[in-house]
């Protein structure tokens, strides 16, 4: 289970953030990602946390997205400042089996059902 939370509308500049809680025994040990996919566009690369081994980003949103977990609560944030159209997605909250982070969806097992983000210009 990976319900993700916070998507909503915002005006270019403006900033929001996402959460997703993750359950089960190993929560606190998995990796976890956040991507989005845009209309008519293939599924993207935003952000991956480890609990070990630091965090990843996509090049679209580095400088302006940070994520961060909270291991006591098994939650990840994506914070997302400075927001223009082309953030617009649905963003999905992942988790992988592993101590590393990783850019490919298909490393990913486990999915959330994904939180709408628009963007107005």
């Amino acid at each position: 289970q990976l319900p993700a939370f916070g998507g909503g509308l915002v005006q270019a500049g403006g900033s929001l953030r996402l959460s997703c809680a993750a359950s089960g025994r190993s929560a606190s040990r998995v990796t976890m990602g956040w991507f989005r996919q845009a209309p008519g566009k293939e599924q993207e690369f935003v952000a991956a946390v480890s609990w070990i081994s630091g965090s990843t980003y996509g090049d679209s949103v580095k400088g302006r997205f940070t994520i961060s977990r909270d291991n006591a609560k098994n939650t990840v944030y994506l914070q997302m400042n400075s927001l223009n159209s082309e953030d617009t997605a649905v963003y999905y909250c992942a988790a992988r089996l592993s101590t590393y982070t990783a850019p490919s969806p298909k490393e990913y097992r486990y999915w959330g059902q994904g939180t709408q983000v628009t963007v107005s210009s």
